[in-house]
């Protein structure tokens, strides 16, 4: 099961840190991403960690993202700093490596 939380409302150029807690799984020999969904468009992966640590973004993020782990939480973070209003979206987690069930997401509105 994979458990979003974190998001909200927040001016262009501001913060936020999304948190997914997973459970059910071995958890630390999952890679793990961070995805979202912006109204009419597909889901895009945003961010992976592996179970190594080896850590990689879409361009569009960064320098402004950053993914992180903690295996004995059994959870993953995306720290988001400069927000944009195109970073608006549903974000979700889960494994590219290993697909689970896609949680309900936590939305992300960047407006002013």
């Amino acid at each position: 099961q994979l458990v979003e939380s974190g998001g909200g409302l927040v001016p262009p150029g501001g913060s936020l840190r999304l948190t997914c807690a997973a459970s059910g799984i071995m958890f630390s020999i999952y890679a793990m991403a961070w995805y979202r969904q912006a109204p009419g468009k597909q889901r895009e992966l945003v961010a992976a960690i592996t179970s190594g640590g080896s850590i990689d973004y879409v361009d569009s993020v960064k320098g402004r993202f950053t993914i992180s782990r903690d295996n004995a939480k059994h959870t993953v973070y995306l720290q988001m700093n400069s927000l944009k209003p195109e970073d608006t979206a549903v974000y979700y987690c889960n494994s590219p490596q290993y697909p689970l069930n896609w949680g309900q997401g936590t939305q992300v509105t960047v407006s002013s």
